[in-house]
């Protein structure tokens, strides 16, 4: 008999030490594959099973509300007793729908994107876009969760807005992109719903559908700003026309460049009203909001061509658009002239969807990572075990929490404003943290997602898991509606036509909030850093008027970490000083809060020409 050597893979270094055994069985010689190098036998774990034995486990997407601390403490902590128990029973169903069905179908919207067919066999013009069952389907299921309904129907008052808000923080992640959709629904429902009673015939014709639970009649809504010019500066970017007609409706006429979700029923969109003399007016005062219906009454695309579908980095399950308006029949529904101030509400809806996007992607791709820290072994034990590991995972986490505070501390103020209850500070205050929110959550959707896949390994990299899709479509964030350095300009915008009101109610509340603090010793030190950092930036923007355009990134940054800080500690005070709410406050307090005083201290704005030559050294374009 001769001797045959059995040799197991090591998996951690890749190379192969012989068994124990002095002989294989029967069964082990059948099963093994055999081969002779210098005369000697040899089998190999991998050559019957060709692939090996091990597997490693996936990770688990888990029921994101009960498995989110934040979110579950919050929700305890403002809606009140008397509602939060079917409120919570209904996210507690929803978060486990979100982890199961709706998940498996936004993956099927990544691998079926959709299509456009422009001809048909014939060579007739039919400009067919194909979506997924799995979109058509998440379609159904935003009418029968009132995914929009919720915070219209306003059947828990001004807690409807937060309640909507948390369910779609849930929904977004596993949404396969029809959260975007649905971010311009809600602009629309609340833009409409606000329209003066001279457009009540607008109200019955498409409220009703925004606003709808029935998969039948629920409607979608697009938002066509962007032209080839266009981007931000709708002033000048904006070159569609609008012809009068006898019967009060309008054609319009002009290239809409970039047009999310395409098969929306509707949409609203910029135009300049042509004068009987063919003259029309540039700039902002030249433009008028209005409202378009997609198709007519014969199911056919009213007046609208789709040139072409955009190749995007991310977002691919969404259907994005070129669209020539030849003609299409519109409505206005603003003041001539009057269309960026009727659109600004809408933009209201549409950042903070944003900021919940940033947000829930972040915990999505944190809650797998943490769950797949207790199934991956590497040297020897799980990745849970590594302190090094763990402590990347909890500096996410921080940045997570603070996120997610910040996005419901601005759901909140927006519920109070839908019922008419908000303060005048509460106002002011949402007027400057809408921006902010939106801004700073898309930067921190980047660093932690991209951490997050690193947690994966090479795992994090492969399409086939799902993961890489969710760094893809975070890059969005930072550019829709409006990308960092735009919503930095729009806080100047914020603070100069308020008369620096907004910062005094900004300034107030977070010393309301740090003036708890210093009664709690495990904080005091914190509070005082929130308190010192708010000062010291208002006292930055009060002595340096002409250096805010300059400093407009910094000075938003700071704004959001200070805000972020004091929302931290408050809640920490607020729920028990939990050891978790007092670390992460503390975590977040070790930032630099006032990064645009300690960047106006290096001298950063002193002159721009620095920038420009750094820039543009050896520049011969």
């Amino acid at each position: 008999m001769s001797r045959i050597i059995s040799f197991n893979r090591v998996f951690s270094c890749g190379k192969y030490k012989p068994c124990n055994k002095k002989y294989c069985t029967a069964a082990e010689k059948k099963h093994a594959t055999r081969g002779r190098e210098n005369g000697i036998e040899k089998h190999a774990t991998f050559a019957s099973a060709k692939i090996g034995p091990f597997f490693q486990s996936p990770p688990k997407v888990e029921n994101q509300y009960t498995g989110d601390a934040v979110l579950q403490s919050y929700v305890k902590r403002f809606i009140p007793n008397q509602i939060r128990e079917p409120i919570e029973t209904d996210l507690i169903r929803f978060g486990e729908r979100v982890a199961t069905e709706i998940y498996e179908l936004g993956l099927q919207c990544e691998r079926e994107p959709p299509q456009l067919i422009q001809y048909d066999a014939w060579g007739n013009r039919v400009d067919r876009l194909i979506t997924s069952p799995a979109w058509k389907r998440q379609h159904d299921i935003a009418a029968e969760e009132g995914l929009i309904a919720t915070a219209y129907e306003e059947k828990y008052g001004e807690w409807s807005r937060l309640y909507q808000i948390v369910k779609l923080f849930l929904y977004s992640p596993s949404s396969g992109l029809y959260s975007c959709p649905l971010a311009m629904t809600d602009g629309a429902a609340r833009l409409i719903k606000q329209l003066p009673s001279t457009y009540s015939w607008v109200k019955d014709c498409a409220y009703s559908h925004l606003t709808s639970r029935d998969p039948t009649q629920f409607w979608t809504s697009g938002q066509w700003m962007t032209e080839r010019r266009g981007g931000s500066d709708v002033a000048s970017g904006t070159e569609t026309i609008a012809v009068p007609q006898g019967d009060g409706s309008y054609r319009l006429h002009g290239y809409k460049w970039f047009s999310s979700a395409t098969d929306a029923n509707m949409t609203l969109t910029l135009a300049r009203v042509q004068g009987q003399d063919g003259s029309i007016t540039q700039g902002t005062k030249g433009l008028s909001l209005f409202y378009l219906e997609v198709f007519d009454d014969q199911k056919k695309l009213n007046n609208i061509q789709v040139e072409k579908m955009k190749n995007k980095l991310g977002t691919r399950q969404l259907p994005t658009a070129e669209l020539l308006l030849d003609g299409a029949v519109a409505y206005r529904i603003s003041e001539e002239g009057r269309g960026v101030a009727g659109i600004s509400n809408m933009l209201t809806i549409s950042r903070i969807h944003n900021a919940l996007s940033s947000a829930s992607g972040m915990r999505r791709i944190l809650s797998m990572a943490r769950d797949y820290s207790t199934r991956r072994t590497a040297f020897g034990d799980y990745l849970k075990n590594y302190p090094l590991h763990v402590q990347t995972l909890a500096r996410m986490e921080v940045e997570v929490r603070a996120a997610t505070l910040l996005v419901l501390e601005v759901a909140r103020l927006l519920g109070r404003e839908d019922t008419g209850i908000a303060s005048d500070q509460e106002s002011l205050l949402l007027r400057l943290l809408t921006p902010l929110a939106k801004l700073y959550t898309a930067k921190q959707a980047m660093s932690v997602v991209s951490e997050g896949l690193e947690c994966f390994g090479g795992q994090g990299y492969i399409e086939d898991t799902g993961l890489p899709g969710l760094l893809r479509d975070s890059q969005v964030l930072t550019i829709w509606e409006g990308t960092t350095n735009i919503l930095s300009l729009d806080v100047l915008r914020a603070i100069t036509k308020s008369k620096g009101e907004v910062l005094v109610a900004f300034h107030d509340d977070v010393i309301s909030k740090v003036t708890k603090v210093s009664r709690v010793q495990e904080l005091q030190d914190q509070g005082h850093r929130v308190k010192e950092a708010t000062l010291q930036v208002m006292n930055f923007v009060q002595k340096n008027p002409d250096k805010l355009n300059m400093a407009a990134r910094d000075l938003a940054y700071s704004l959001t970490r200070i805000y972020m800080g004091a929302i931290l500690l408050d809640h920490a005070v607020e729920c028990g000083l939990t050891q978790t709410d007092t670390q992460t406050a503390r975590r977040w307090c070790e930032k630099d809060l006032s990064l645009v005083v300690t960047n106006h201290k290096l001298g950063h704005y002193n002159s721009s020409k620095e920038d420009l030559r750094l820039v543009y050294e050896h520049y011969t374009g």
